[in-house]
């Protein structure tokens, strides 16, 4: 037992530094994309059809079928490798820590938007954002895209790093994948909309719980980590207080609160969906205008809370071990 804590420990920390220097390349087949596959197989076997209010049910059972093969496979390729060497094993937990965690890919996408704008290169600006937000990108001016970029990372910074490390740092790589099963079902089926109304109902809710406590650990952290980023922490916390629940998600404006707070910025507002506009409230206040350099200020922010987590999680795992 100790002696897999260790081999964890270390694969949790390789894991996230190879996601520090390469990312995600474009050449690998990504393990998330299977989850893609599987979530889109039972969406066309067990979705009924459009608002059909029997298709919470079956919603349902897709988040059990889902969580259950995307955590079991993981959890059972590594109990082989440990069997046969802690060595292969600390491989294998290295790769698949590496592969849950997003924070390379988010700053260096974020990074692309960046160089676009401070070109003057609009809609190669538009068309960067475009591949890390939902919303429609075409409608959006300088400063808008600027701002979708900035709350990506911002939201990000929990769903697709911290959020992954609190599972990974409690329960191995196998927790790290029943986390993205539940996040990417929400992602593709936790819509309010005549398709997935019904349907989708489970994995938004899902996504709600499994996020509630990372996304708080991660608006915490990012405000503990300001200083070392040279911004507000004491607008941080003030914005973090008062504009936290400034979204229709419990957990998403969390983070983006925080951001906002440090930066000095007023983020979110109404944005426009597949051709219809959503009202959404502000968040931040307009201390200075948007800017470029603001995407690559969230990512080190970003990182800066990343580290911290990943330090406390090697502390909480080193007292474990000295315990038991």
């Amino acid at each position: 037992m100790k002696e897999r804590l260790i081999v964890q420990t270390a694969a949790l920390c390789l894991g996230f530094l190879i996601d520090f220097f390469v990312g995600d390349p474009y050449s690998i087949p990504h393990p998330i994309v299977a989850i893609g596959k599987l979530i889109s197989f039972f969406d066309r076997k067990l979705r009924r059809g459009n608002s059909n209010p029997k298709d919470v049910g079956r919603g349902v059972l897709t988040v059990i079928l889902v969580a259950l093969i995307s955590t079991a496979v993981p959890a059972l390729f590594l109990e082989g490798a440990w069997r046969l060497h802690p060595i292969l094993y600390l491989v294998l937990d290295s790769i698949m820590c590496w592969q849950i965690l997003a924070a390379r890919q988010l700053y260096r996408e974020g990074v692309k938007v960046q160089r676009a704008l401070e070109k003057g290169d609009t809609e190669g600006a538009r068309y960067a954002v475009s591949m890390i937000v939902g919303r429609d990108t075409n409608v959006l001016d300088e400063d808008g895209i600027c701002r979708a970029a900035v709350e990506t990372v911002a939201e990000n910074t929990s769903d697709g790093v911290i959020a992954p490390l609190c599972w990974m740092i409690l329960f191995g790589a196998a927790g790290g994948f029943f986390y993205k099963s539940i996040n990417t079902m929400d992602s593709m089926l936790g819509y309010k909309n005549e398709k997935y109304l019904y349907f989708g109902r489970a994995a938004a809710k899902t996504d709600d719980v499994v996020n509630y406590l990372p996304a708080r650990i991660s608006a915490l952290l990012m405000i503990l980590v300001c200083p070392l980023c040279r911004l507000d922490a004491k607008n941080a916390w003030r914005i973090f207080k008062r504009d936290r629940y400034k979204h229709a998600s419990p957990n998403s404006a969390q983070t983006e609160s925080t951001c906002a707070g440090a930066l000095g910025l007023r983020l979110a507002g109404d944005a426009v969906y597949g051709g219809v506009v959503h009202k959404k409230e502000f968040i931040g206040d307009p201390i200075r205008a948007i800017e470029p350099a603001d995407i690559t200020r969230a990512g080190r922010l970003m990182y800066a809370a990343s580290f911290a987590m990943l330090l406390l999680g090697v502390l909480a795992r080193t007292l474990v071990w000295l315990c038991f």
